[in-house]
C-alpha cells in the first residue's frame, strides 16, 4: 500500500490515468486518501491531452467509504470539507470520469463511483449508500443521485440505506454496463469512444452536457453540508449512531 493510499498509471497512450484507492481491504476514503486525491486533481489541470479519469479499487473491493471515525462531530467538518473538495474539483477539471466496481462500492464510495460519467460492475458487485442506517445522510448523493438515477430510486437509496446487487443497479440506472471483466469493457469503451475525439473537446462537452448537474452541485453542497454539520450533527441520534457503530452495539435511539 502506497503512503499516498492511491496508485496512478497511463494507458491508452496517456489518454487515461488509471487512479486506484490502494487501502485494502476497504479502500477507505480518508484524510489521507482525500487529500491524495484532491492533490491529484489538482495537477491535472496541467494535463490538457487526458481524455479520461478512471477509478477503481485495490483488491476485492472499490470502497467501504469514507471513514466512520472521521464523522463524528467534532470530526466531521474537516472531513467533509476534504470530500466536497474532491466533488468540486472533479467539476471544474472537466475531464470525462469512470469507474470499474467490484465486491463492495458504499457510502463515499459509492458517490464517487456514481458521480462519474461512466460506471461498470462486475456482476457480484453490491452498491449501497448506508448512512442513514448511522442516523447521518449522504450529502454528495442526495443531490447527485436524483440527477442520475431520478428522485424515486435517489429516496429509495438514500432513505433505506439498502445495498443493491448489480443487475438492479443497472436496472436502475445507477451502472451503466454490468461485465465479468469490468476493466477489459471499460478500456475497450474508452479506446472506441474516447481515443478518437479531441480531448479540448471532451473537457466542452463535459462541462456543456453536466452544466446544470454541476451548477447545482457548486450552488446547494454548501447548503446541504451546512444541514448535516449545524443541524444533523445537532441531534442525539446522528452521534448515537455513530458512536453505537465504532461500539459495536445497537444504537438507542430517541428520535431527537
Amino acid at each position: 500500500m502506497s503512503d499516498t493510499k492511491i496508485r496512478t498509471e497511463e494507458l491508452l497512450g496517456g489518454a487515461a490515468l488509471r487512479v486506484v484507492l490502494d487501502a485494502p481491504k476497504g479502500n477507505v476514503l480518508d484524510g489521507v486518501m482525500m487529500g491524495s486525491l484532491n492533490a491529484l486533481f489538482d495537477g491535472l489541470r496541467a494535463k490538457p491531452d487526458l481524455k479520461l479519469l478512471w477509478f477503481t479499487g485495490e483488491g476485492d473491493h472499490f470502497s467501504f467509504g469514507a471513514s466512520v471515525p472521521d464523522h463524528v462531530r467534532e470530526k466531521a467538518p474537516a472531513m467533509l470539507a476534504a470530500f466536497h473538495g474532491m466533488f468540486l474539483r472533479l467539476a471544474d477539471l472537466g475531464v470525462v470520469t469512470a469507474a470499474t466496481v467490484r465486491g463492495r462500492c458504499l457510502g463515499g464510495g459509492m458517490e464517487l463511483a456514481t458521480y462519474c460519467h461512466r460506471v461498470v460492475a462486475h456482476p457480484k458487485a453490491l452498491l449501497g449508500q448506508p448512512e442513514i442506517q448511522l442516523a447521518v445522510l449522504p450529502p454528495v448523493a442526495s443531490l447527485v443521485l436524483p440527477f442520475r438515477v431520478g428522485q424515486a430510486h435517489a429516496d429509495d437509496l438514500v432513505l433505506t440505506g439498502r445495498t443493491v446487487p448489480a443487475a438492479e443497479a443497472l436496472a436502475m440506472g445507477l451502472v451503466d454496463e454490468v461485465a465479468e471483466d469490468p476493466e477489459g469493457a471499460l478500456l475497450a469503451w474508452a479506446e472506441r469512444e474516447l481515443v478518437p475525439k479531441s480531448a479540448a473537446a471532451l473537457r466542452h462537452a463535459v462541462r456543456a452536457a453536466r452544466w446544470q448537474f454541476h451548477q447545482t452541485l457548486s450552488a446547494e453542497l454548501k447548503d446541504v453540508e451546512k444541514m448535516y454539520l449545524e443541524e444533523l450533527m445537532a441531534t442525539h441520534d446522528a452521534n448515537e449512531g455513530l458512536a453505537a457503530f465504532l461500539e459495536k452495539r445497537p444504537p438507542k435511539y430517541t428520535n431527537a
